[in-house]
């Protein structure tokens, strides 16, 4: 499955033939279906890997002791390392690929999304409480998903910037309207009038 997936991440689910994948893993090309039936299977079966392992990561952070601020930023910073950790290409595959899962095997993943989500949800409810979430909407948390998710796209192992720090820069720009209200209000600037030159 860990194999599957670095392929499915690296070629696409189309890309990648359940030849390739034997080749991976030292299997003859014929023994892998000896653990999955089909292609469609093992596509199944990683989605539902990475969404297990980052449920079982982001529930225990979500009970907890401290504020939601460190609970939100823990969620953060364990949401990027599924996706952007060696290794960690289980979401990635999720993300880039679910168009070619079969609409039978759908509804589970589905499940296991909507128990992600709710976790979230729950933190991001305790920060509008705590006043620390700025303007709440309804749709905030596809707006924070929309953004941790790209940065997949751009970020490159190795950089400048690891995940721990990257982390806290996002939290720090998603809260950054916090920082900005509890040092008071802007002061106007005060515009001093020009004299008018003399001719």
């Amino acid at each position: 499955m860990r194999e599957s997936a670095r392929l499915f991440r690296e070629r696409g689910y189309e890309g990648t033939s359940v030849r390739d994948i034997a080749a991976a893993t030292g299997l003859q090309s014929g023994s892998w279906v000896y653990h999955f039936g089909t292609k469609q299977e093992i596509l199944r079966a990683v989605m539902e890997e990475g969404l297990r392992r980052a449920l079982e990561r982001i529930e225990a952070i979500a009970v907890r002791r401290g504020g939601p601020r460190a609970r939100f930023e823990a969620l953060v910073h364990a949401h990027l390392e599924t996706l952007l950790a060696p290794g960690q290409d289980f979401i990635p595959v999720l993300l880039y690929d679910w168009r070619s899962l079969d609409a039978g095997a759908r509804p589970a993943i589905v499940a296991l999304q909507a128990r992600y989500e709710a976790v979230w949800d729950r933190v991001l409810g305790e920060l509008r409480r705590s006043g620390e979430w700025a303007a709440p909407t309804a749709i905030d948390r596809l707006l924070l998903f929309g953004a941790l998710n790209w940065i997949a796209h751009w970020y490159r192992p190795g950089g400048p910037l690891g995940i721990p720090a990257l982390a806290r820069q996002a939290v720090a720009f998603f809260l950054r309207q916090t920082s900005r209200r509890r040092s008071g209000p802007e002061r106007p600037v005060r515009r001093v009038p020009r004299r008018p030159r003399s001719r």
